[in-house]
């Protein structure tokens, strides 16, 4: 069995299986959009470098314009694969890199596997007129936001746009995410916070409040989310 898995075929079928599969989801689920003119507001700040937690990102692709360039950092080692071709049957594009697994806290996006490489190429993708899609968690530590993709944002000029998509029908797997699996056949919740911009020049304690900033937003707008998909919002 550990050898099938391993094919090019069947890690192409199941990634294309994951994509159909969420796209039952999202056209079988009524989402609620806060704010309702959250297009206008992405028109406003495009490019930006769109953030979210990892394990609550598979229903984002979703909510791309047709004429919207998003591209995707996705990991070299793992279900990269697997998770490359899916984001593909999802039309965004994709940049391939990974974080530093052993000094998660301080770097964010790594130096090694690819880390560089893959910021450099970010950064490329900005100044093309491509947005950027990012979960923030440092790696295997669930929603505690790395410094990487601050120091991007600093960068390359370009805000970080915090966001958060649920459904009601879900499953929160015993994973180190607290990944959710999106399940059809619901009403959902899509919640985008305030662009925030960061200073080329920032210092260091600079950059620990903004990163700060941004994890308590994104916090926050997860449980907004879940409380507006649950139906706990009146409206």
């Amino acid at each position: 069995m550990r050898r099938i898995t391993r094919k090019k075929w069947f890690i192409a079928l199941v990634a294309w299986a994951a994509a159909r599969y969420l796209s039952l989801v999202y056209k079988t689920t009524k989402f609620e959009c806060m704010p309702a003119e959250y297009a206008q507001q992405l028109d406003a700040h495009s490019p930006a470098i769109f953030a979210m937690w990892h394990g609550q990102h598979f229903m984002v692709p979703f909510f791309r314009r047709p004429q919207d360039q998003i591209d995707v950092l996705i990991s070299r080692h793992g279900d990269g694969e697997m998770n490359a071709l899916a984001i593909q049957h999802l039309g965004l594009g994709l940049i391939r890199g990974s974080g530093d697994h052993k000094r998660p806290a301080q770097r964010g996006l790594g130096h090694k596997k690819g880390g560089m490489i893959a910021f450099r190429a970010m950064m490329r993708a900005l100044e093309m007129n491509h947005s950027l899609a990012l979960t923030a968690d440092v790696p295997k530590i669930s929603r505690k936001c790395g410094i990487g993709i601050i120091k991007l944002a600093a960068a390359s000029g370009r805000p970080i746009v915090p966001i958060a998509v649920t459904t009601h029908a879900r499953k929160q797997l015993k994973s180190w995410d607290k990944a959710t699996i999106n399940l059809p056949f619901s009403r959902g919740a899509f919640v985008m916070g305030t662009p925030v911009y960061i200073e080329e020049n920032a210092s260091d304690a600079q950059l620990e409040i903004y990163r700060l900033a941004v994890e308590t937003t994104l916090n926050a707008l997860n449980e907004s989310a879940y409380k507006i998909a649950d139906g706990q919002v009146r409206r």
